[in-house]
């Protein structure tokens, strides 16, 4: 058997981190080489330029080595925009003779910021490629430049602008090579999930939601992908591709079919039959207009008990309809069955909009649980979610549980239902039902 390949967001951080090394390659071997030649030339000003450049992509290669890749990239762009800026500006000025040479790497760095903000805001990715695409226009189209003694003679300026060019071409050529082979990737593997989901390879994994005395609640149900050629993909690696092509709607009803199968499968085990189990909703899914309708009909269905099935939903939902997404959870309400605001404290939730929601339980995201005993400021923002979330009637869970220090800080701040690798990690049926009764077995 072959071994499994990266998954798709697996192989866009390794050419993020490719380019950033080519980056800081060229970076160093540019920034040297042209120190070198202006140094025999005792063009002092330009040496001192071109040996930052060369510094600064040594730079570019220590903070790719330790996958910093943003920082990475952000010196690296900062770097080689300051120098072609400086250049074009004081050294490369054109003339009737030679035209203007060194802003043509513009283009390169607008290409490689696509790439690289591909998962950032939208107004970071588009202000930096902006900011880029303006700054060529104005070197191509005038004859700004600030008249000085380095001015770079016409011999050097000549074969200058045939490597320069030459160079940006290649850089071109390598970054649109990457864009197309990920665009392909992309279409590629919106194929392989419509097989996936056809030949059943999605499955469920539980993590357990837990007390401060052991005691098990009820679980999260979480997708996973088992590739027949990637092997295990990761949600990261799918989720997004699924939003964006509606495959998210087929695999959200299959999830919410499934966990409701084993809500039925748990009923019929009295160890078991108290437990809960919270399932994801995108906002995709939730938007559709009979969703309240094919949750009551997987319900019926299956014949699971609503009150035992909770849906998470997520704040970059409540940007939306609101009196659609109240109306929503209200009737669910009415069927049983419960909601969730998931990853708390990230989005866009307003205390006006907490209060118009009809939920049960408040989740409070992991990036605040993992940082409250070395971070003053994430300590605060979890105390003060749990206090609102008390405060207004609603149970709080506290998500990525890692080490016992979380766990009794979070049980000090009022705080008691848990989950998290300290309790368990994302563990298929058996072991979750090894789970339960190992921990049932603990409190006897």
């Amino acid at each position: 058997m072959s071994a499994p390949q990266p998954a798709p967001g697996q192989l866009h951080l390794r050419r993020v981190r490719m380019m950033l090394w080519v980056a800081a390659v060229l970076m160093m071997g540019i920034g040297l080489g042209w120190a070198v030649f202006f140094f025999a030339r005792g063009a002092w000003v330009i040496v001192a330029v071109e040996g930052a450049m060369a510094v600064l992509g040594l730079v570019v290669a220590w903070l790719t080595q330790q996958r910093r890749t943003r920082l990475a990239f952000f010196v690296m762009l900062a770097t080689v925009y300051s120098s072609i800026c400086a250049f074009g500006l004081v050294f490369d000025i054109p003339d009737a003779q030679v035209p203007r040479s060194t802003h043509h790497f513009i283009l390169v760095l607008a290409l490689a910021a696509m790439l690289v903000l591909r998962d950032e805001s939208a107004w970071m990715r588009h202000s930096v490629v902006g900011l880029l695409f303006v700054s060529y226009v104005a070197l191509s189209s005038t004859t700004w430049g600030i008249q000085t003694q380095y001015l770079i003679p016409h011999e050097v300026r000549i074969s200058g602008t045939w490597v320069n060019t030459a160079l940006a071409m290649l850089g071109l050529y390598a970054l649109v090579h990457i864009m197309v082979t990920e665009v392909s990737e992309s279409s590629a593997l919106e194929v392989d999930m419509r097989k996936g989901i056809a030949r059943d390879e999605f499955f469920l994994l539980y993590q357990a939601q837990v007390t401060h005395s052991g005691e098990v609640l009820g679980a999260e149900a979480l997708l996973r992908w088992r590739h027949p050629k990637m092997g295990l993909v990761a949600p990261g690696d799918f989720i997004d591709m699924a939003e964006q092509t509606g495959l998210i709607l087929p695999l959200g009803a299959w999830v919410l079919r499934n966990a409701c199968t084993q809500l039925v499968t748990w009923a019929q085990m009295p160890e078991l039959s108290h437990l809960s189990l919270s399932v994801n909703v995108s906002a995709r899914q939730f938007r559709q207009s009979d969703f309240v309708g094919q949750v009551e009909a997987v319900l019926e269905r299956t014949g699971a008990n609503p009150r035992r099935l909770k849906l998470e939903l997520t704040e970059s939902m409540l940007v939306e309809d609101m009196d659609d997404i109240v109306h929503k959870m209200e009737s669910l309400r009415a069927l049983g069955v419960g909601c969730s605001l998931d990853d708390f404290g990230t989005g866009y939730s307003s205390l006006t909009y907490l209060k118009k929601l009809p939920l049960e339980q408040l989740k409070i995201d992991q990036s605040f649980v993992r940082d409250v005993l070395s971070d003053p400021n994430d300590a605060a923002i979890a105390h003060t979610i749990i206090t609102l979330g008390k405060s207004l009637g609603f149970a709080v869970v506290a998500e990525g549980v890692e080490t016992q220090g979380q766990r009794d800080f979070l049980v000090a701040n009022d705080c008691h239902i848990f989950q998290g690798y300290l309790f368990s990690k994302p563990i298929a049926v058996p072991e979750f039902v090894a789970f339960v009764r190992r921990a049932q077995e603990l409190q006897r």
